[in-house]
Order: structure tokens, then C-alpha cells, then sequence
């Protein structure tokens, strides 16, 4: 017997109206094809069943009633519900302190009070509460908003509110995912990060896409936060300013709109950077898989669109993958782009003939000065590290005078990893392996252009799909606190070293994304020693002296916070001093 709490058409959640003084135990229950009304008491006749959503092997089970005959007994008052934060509060930084494999495994320990993954578990089904949430990742298409109680002190915060992922041991197990299943479609709010949610929201504990949800019965109140696009300063006239933005699957197929609105960061919250290097950009026919590989189309339109923007006319440099090598979205065939500025004396310099499987390699002219055989070209892009995932770009520039070279990458997505939330754990990072293999192949690349001269100006730029913290980053960093074998692979510390700028930020600036409500780097600019004098620099928030600055480093908040976004990526922006 209990008392329904929440009903939609696959059946509905009853609540024991005798609950017992175990917290470990969930008084609550899903009835899976049970018809019944909020705010009836009901007695329940069916078979107890595990079911896993989706069939998918990630996902722990629900426990639910099936095959049901329900028998309506009168009414009986919905039970408050159990306050996060206030009645009961999650382990806000371990998901699971062990190594159970499994956590369904009956050796697996069950401990609520230490495990947030066992914490959500003991109340499956159950009316549970929030008052006044922070928003700590903006409203999903899917209508979903990651939410965390009030009062959370076990976290690095963003200027913005959000959540640092900053660790392995700092997943932000305290979020709550509130779900919109219950609420008419299109009813959940546009929220951004820093937002609250205000009075009491509430709903019932559920799980699905490795996820613990709250599915709200009402529609949530935006309170809303000071979260603002960012600005970055203008690169004074003698500095070079390379970016990185990904535009996530750019195809003439797009509306008008998008170009407009992502032209319109690279104008005005960029300033116009003089060499960028953009990512996802797709075929001509966008995701239609009809064999083209050509983007001349694609990268028209963004120009065209800066220069409505009031920008500058950028000109382009890249080499079209063979047709569906590169990964990404089936048909897309996404691919590096260069632009640059040659209004602002930034010159491309060409050379070999570019294409899909031509390698570019370090070549040395009569000075012992090195350059590229093929420029755009690719970096070894026969590896087994590539397949079916987006081959890095070289090119060599020059701005006046000064010779740089830079490496536009995308690396291999986490598709594949365990989830935070999911049934085995430790999670385990199986995509890593790909990214490392990638990191390796680049990283050598950088090591022939700085062995020939340790004063190359090298730039590597992009999209690692890997987290400031993680061994893919360590892979193209060399410093004296890595593993002996690293510096092995690495040829050590010296003349070859780079530095990973979003490193070089406060912790709660480090961020390009934002992920089911944490916020994480995952774009990197990494530049060599020549650029990069480290007690010189300075890093944003942008507040750069008058001085000699070696470069100014910030990630431009511009998109990952916010609801209605041009990108789920942030762009980043140095400004280098190259004749200081």
C-alpha cells in the first residue's frame, strides 16, 4: 500500500505511507504500467523486477512493480518531500570511494553516507526537494537543467557559479539532474550557470542515461544570476593573437543565424583574432552523406559573416579529409580550419602540395632553420592514431618578420568512457588510450621543429577532448615532475618543454565546457619556450599591464554557461608578444 505521488503514461510512483528509520531503505516505488492518480492510496498486487534502462550495460537498475493490479482505496495526503541539503545531504565529492567493479555485486558495501552513487539509490522513487538550487549547467535541448543544493562548501566555484571539475576525486558527486519527463514538452526553463531556482523544487528520484534525475512536477522559477558573455582586450598592434574556437558541425545547412552569432563572437568578444584555428567544420553538404569532402561553402559563409559583422576579411587555409575518415558526425567529414589576417601583416606561407594522406614534415633550409615540406598539411596522417578521428593541421605563418608555426588539433572524443553515475566503478577511460596514442604523434612532431631550432615559435591550439589534468595533456608537456617514462617519450624538460596555458589559470577559470553541470577544460593552447617566459606572463581574467607581458592567455566565456549558445565550447585567445 501507499500513496501515488507522480503519474505519466508509462505508469506511476507510490510512496510508503509507514516508512521505516532506515535511510539505507527508499520507501518509494515506480508501478510500470500502473494507472492511478496523484494523491490516491493504493494497494498493489504485481512481481518485483530489476530493470535496466535502455538494456544498456552502463546503467544500474530500478527496481519496479510490473504486471500490476492496482485497487484505488480512498485517498491519503502526498508526503513531504526529503530536502537535499536540508533533511539529507549527498557525499559532495565521491561518487564511490571503492573499486566494487560493480556495484550490484552483493560484495559491493552499500554505504549512503559515504557514496553518492548508494546516497541516490536509498531514495529511488521517492519525493525529494531542493530549495532554491544553483544552476551548475545550463538548460539542455533535451530539458534537462544539473542543479546543485544550496549551501554546497565542497567545491571550486567558476566566477560564473558553475562547478570546476578539477580532478578524478572532485566529480561534483552532489548534482542533481532535474529532468522535465513530467512537465509538458518545452515547459523546462532556459536556465545559465549561476542561476537559482527559487522556493522548493520537487519531484521523484529516478535513473536513466547513467544519470540519477529529479523529474519535476512543476515547472521551476529562473532566478537569475549575473552570468555575461565575455570580452577579451584588443591584441595591442605589435602582439600576434591566435585562437581556438570549435564551432560544433558549421555546414551551409546551418540557419543564417549561427554564422551570424558565431561571426559575431570572433568580431566583438574575440576582437578579431589574427590566426584562428577552427574546428567542426563540415563538408559543404553538412551531414548528407553523398561523398563530398570539399568546405570551400562552409568556410565562405563564416567569412562572409565576419565581415557583415563589421570584421575583417580573413583569408583560409585546409586540407579536405578523405570521405568519412575523419570521425564526427556521419556525411560531415569535420575538419581543422586556419583563418588569418593578412590586413594585419599575418602571412600564410605555402608550400608542397596538401592532401588527405600527405604527411608534412620538418625540412631545414641553408641556415639549418627548419620549415614545413607541406604547408597546410597534415601531421602523419597514415598513423593508426588517426583512424576515423580528425587529423592535425600545420601551417607555417609569418607576422613581421617573425616565422610561427601552429597545429590546429581535434582529438578523439570520451565517446565510450564509463559514466560518474554508471554501474562499474572505478569508471574507467577507455578513450584515453586513443587521445594518448594522438598526443604522442604531435608531440613528436613538435620535438623535430624544436631540435631543430629551440627558439621555433610553435602554437598547438585546439580541441584535446582531455582535461588540463589528465596524462593526454602531460603527454604534450614536458616538466620535471612527470613520471620517468614520460620524460623518456618527452626527450625530458630543455629546449623542447611546452606550456599548457589553461594550466596557468586561477582553478576557477579553468574551463572551456560544461558537462551534465561541470565545468571542465577541454580546449588547449599550448605554445613553446620562445613564447612562453613564465615569470613574465600574464593570464586572464584580462587585466593586462602596460608592461612587457611575454603573452596574455584567457578562455573567452562565451557559450559552455549559457542556455542559448552558438557552441557547447568556449573559445580561447593568447596574445603573444613576438619582438619583446
Amino acid at each position: 500500500e501507499g500513496v501515488v505521488t507522480a503519474a505519466f503514461r508509462y505508469g506511476f510512483w507510490m510512496q510508503s505511507l509507514t516508512p521505516d528509520d532506515d535511510p539505507a531503505t527508499s520507501e518509494g516505488i515506480f508501478v510500470f504500467r500502473g494507472t492511478a492518480t496523484p494523491g490516491q492510496h493504493v494497494s498493489v498486487d504485481g512481481a518485483v523486477t530489476e530493470f535496466r534502462p535502455a538494456n544498456n550495460n552502463d546503467n544500474t537498475t530500478i527496481t519496479e512493480i510490473v504486471s500490476p493490479r492496482v485497487s484505488v482505496l480512498g485517498t491519503a495526503e502526498i508526503p513531504a518531500p526529503v530536502v537535499l541539503g536540508e533533511d539529507r545531504s549527498a557525499p559532495q565529492q565521491v561518487v564511490e570511494a571503492e573499486n566494487p567493479i560493480n556495484v550490484e555485486y552483493a560484495e559491493a558495501a552499500f554505504r549512503p553516507n559515504r557514496d553518492a552513487i548508494d546516497f541516490y539509490e536509498s531514495l529511488e522513487g521517492m519525493r525529494v526537494g531542493l530549495r532554491d538550487p544553483r544552476v551548475v549547467g545550463p538548460t539542455a535541448s533535451f530539458g534537462e537543467i544539473p542543479v546543485i543544493p544550496a549551501g554546497t562548501s565542497e567545491a571550486t566555484f567558476t566566477g560564473f557559479g558553475g562547478v570546476v571539475y578539477g580532478g578524478y576525486d572532485r566529480p561534483n558527486a552532489m548534482r542533481v539532474q532535474l529532468d522535465d519527463l513530467l512537465l509538458p514538452t518545452g515547459a523546462m526553463p532556459a536556465a545559465n550557470v549561476g542561476d537559482t531556482l527559487g522556493a522548493l523544487v520537487t519531484g521523484v528520484v529516478d535513473y536513466s542515461f547513467a544519470n540519477y534525475k529529479l523529474l519535476v512536477t512543476e515547472v521551476p522559477n529562473v532566478v537569475a544570476g549575473s552570468a555575461a558573455r565575455e570580452t577579451v582586450a584588443a591584441q595591442r598592434d605589435r602582439e600576434l593573437s591566435v585562437a581556438s574556437f570549435n564551432v560544433e558541425n558549421l555546414s551551409p545547412s546551418n540557419p543564417t543565424e549561427k554564422f551570424d552569432r558565431l561571426a559575431a563572437q570572433i568580431v566583438n568578444n574575440l576582437r578579431a583574432p589574427d590566426v584562428i584555428a577552427i574546428e567542426e567544420v563540415q563538408d559543404n553538404s553538412g551531414p548528407a552523406d553523398d561523398g563530398t569532402v570539399s568546405a570551400d561553402l562552409t568556410v565562405q559563409r563564416l567569412i562572409e559573416a565576419i565581415q557583415r559583422a563589421g570584421g575583417p576579411t580573413y583569408a583560409a587555409r585546409w586540407v579536405d579529409p578523405l570521405d568519412k575518415a575523419d570521425g564526427g558526425q556521419p556525411g560531415g567529414n569535420i575538419r581543422n580550419v586556419f583563418l588569418f589576417r593578412p590586413d594585419r601583416d599575418v602571412q600564410f606561407i605555402d608550400a608542397g602540395t596538401p592532401s588527405a594522406t600527405t604527411a608534412s614534415t620538418v625540412v631545414t633550409d641553408k641556415q639549418g632553420r627548419p620549415h614545413l615540406s607541406v604547408s597546410p598539411g597534415r601531421i602523419d596522417p597514415a598513423n593508426a592514431a588517426w583512424d576515423s578521428s580528425r587529423k592535425p593541421l600545420v601551417g607555417e605563418f609569418k607576422f613581421r618578420g617573425e616565422r610561427v608555426f601552429a597545429i590546429a588539433v581535434h582529438f578523439s572524443s570520451k565517446g565510450g568512457d564509463d559514466p560518474l553515475f554508471g554501474r562499474w566503478q572505478q569508471p574507467v577511460r577507455f578513450s584515453e588510450e586513443a587521445r594518448h596514442a594522438q598526443a604522442q604523434v604531435v608531440r613528436d612532431f613538435v620535438t623535430e621543429l624544436l631540435t631543430a631550432d629551440a627558439d621555433a615559435k610553435v602554437v598547438v591550439a585546439g580541441d584535446v577532448n582531455d582535461f588540463e589534468f589528465s596524462r593526454t595533456a602531460d603527454l604534450l608537456i614536458a616538466d620535471d615532475v612527470m613520471a620517468e617514462e614520460m620524460l623518456d617519450v618527452l626527450e625530458g624538460t630543455g629546449a623542447t618543454a611546452l606550456t599548457d596555458l589553461p594550466r596557468t589559470l586561477p582553478a576557477g577559470e579553468r574551463w572551456t565546457y560544461v558537462f551534465e553541470g561541470n565545468s571542465q577544460v577541454l580546449d588547449h593552447i599550448l605554445i613553446s619556450r620562445a613564447l612562453a617566459t613564465t615569470d613574465a606572463q600574464h593570464v586572464g581574467p584580462w587585466r593586462r599591464p602596460d608592461g612587457q607581458a611575454a603573452f596574455g592567455y584567457d578562455i573567452v566565456h562565451t557559450n559552455a554557461a549559457f542556455a542559448d549558445q552558438d557552441s557547447d565550447h568556449d573559445p580561447q585567445v593568447v596574445h603573444l608578444d613576438l619582438k619583446r
